[in-house]
């Protein structure tokens, strides 16, 4: 009689343990461990050992994570229409006036050296005036061209999958956290499933105790209950009554909690103000964004100089006043990864990522929803379900061991 108890005991044992292996192994480790094999019946085998399921694919996981937020969540062009331009020229009037007097003297005693020495206190502080009133607007005008050309300057969807890319604990992180109660429900279901086909294979071993029955039992029990757990955390996709009773999927369930959690994660980790700012400045697209500056300044350094202009195209040449300018453009460009930061506060406030995120996730459809954390079940799915199909096979061989 203890013999036959032990069998649903050990089959819950193996659910337990077969759904925790598998969620360790489509996690961890971040980096392959063993030993590479340079050629593998399989991409997802690298060799004999394991790389997490997730970090090995993280591209193309990423990818289609990102989908989601670029499809869905996030319309580039209407969040940057967002931010103010003027706000911007305002926020960053101090730190352009300052850029701006530091340009016309390095720019003069370069190219004019004894005219700008000689020149009267009075016409500097003119000059000095006049910058600090263009820059202002050279600013907005920059502003402006970039918000209206963003989706030209700005690509949100590679910018994100780098980010996830370069930190697969960070793509971990937001599949463990928006799904953490799913995680538990899949090992603890392993528990009950694993009990309550032991009881079956108890009946079935008692009626007719073939040697092949636990084995074969114990199979079932390490494919069922890893299959059976992902069912219920996705499906029914829309809510099922029976009765009293509401059935859908656990993950859907949770919609407007998990909304929080990946509006967190994604604000504060992948699409943060310095992310965007580095991207517009260092991508494919930035030299775009070099001659929308250059264009800007060079326009602002003509109307800054009025009609010294013409004094110094007579008295120095037109190629030192183009030098000039040339020298205007190099150091704004050169400053502004510095000074830009200055509109970081105000940019993450306008754009205001966490609550649109929060906002439009929440108003998902549960089709649309079960996106947020279905690839990291997806991928590779049928080796999860062939480890757990193992190990409940072997201990079903433990378990004949035992009894025999």
């Amino acid at each position: 009689m203890i013999s036959l108890i032990v069998i649903p005991v050990v089959a819950a044992v193996v659910g337990w343990i077969t759904n925790v292996i598998a969620i360790k192994m489509t996690f961890y480790p971040l980096k392959f461990k063993g030993y590479p094999l340079e050629k593998t019946p399989h991409p997802a085998i690298k060799g004999i050992g394991w790389q997490g399921i997730i970090p090995s694919k993280a591209g193309k996981i990423a990818s289609i994570s990102v989908d989601l937020l670029t499809s869905k969540l996030v319309d580039v062009k209407e969040q940057f229409s967002k931010i103010d331009p003027e706000i911007v020229s305002k926020e960053m009037q101090p730190t352009v006036a300052r850029l701006s007097k530091n340009i016309i003297n390095e720019a003069m005693s370069s190219q004019i050296p004894r005219i700008w020495k000689v020149l009267p206190e009075f016409r500097k502080k003119a000059i000095y005036s006049s910058a600090a009133k263009e820059f202002p607007l050279v600013t907005k005008a920059i502003m402006i061209e970039v918000r209206d050309n963003i989706t030209e300057l700005f690509d949100l969807k590679n910018m994100a999958v780098e980010s996830l890319v370069k930190s697969p604990q960070l793509l971990n992180e937001l599949f463990l956290k928006c799904g953490k109660n799913e995680f538990v429900f899949i090992q603890r279901s392993g528990i009950y499933f694993g009990f309550l086909f032991g009881l079956v294979q108890m009946v079935i071993w008692h009626y007719y105790p073939a040697w092949w029955i636990l084995p074969i039992g114990g199979l079932v029990v390490g494919f069922a209950t890893n299959w059976l757990a992902l069912k219920l955390i996705f499906e029914p996709i829309n809510p099922i009554k029976l009765g009293p009773i509401k059935i859908q999927g656990l993950f859907i369930k949770r919609q407007q909690e998990v909304a929080i959690e990946y509006a967190k994660i994604v604000a504060g980790n992948i699409m943060t103000i310095d992310k965007i700012v580095d991207r517009l400045l260092n991508s494919e697209h930035s030299n775009k964004l070099v001659d929308i500056v250059k264009q800007n300044v060079l326009n602002g350094v003509d109307k800054t100089a009025g009609f010294h202009k013409s004094i110094i195209q007579i008295s120095a040449g037109s190629e030192t006043y183009d030098a000039i300018k040339q020298i205007a453009v190099e150091r704004f460009l050169e400053e502004l990864p510095k000074s830009v930061k200055e509109i970081f506060d105000y940019a993450g406030e306008a754009l205001d990522l966490e609550y649109t995120l929060r906002d439009k996730m929440s108003a998902l459809p549960p089709e649309d929803f079960v996106d947020v954390l279905r690839p990291a079940f997806q991928e590779d799915e049928w080796i999860l379900i062939l480890v757990g199909t193992a190990l409940g096979c072997a201990a079903g061989f433990l378990q004949l061991l035992f009894l025999l």
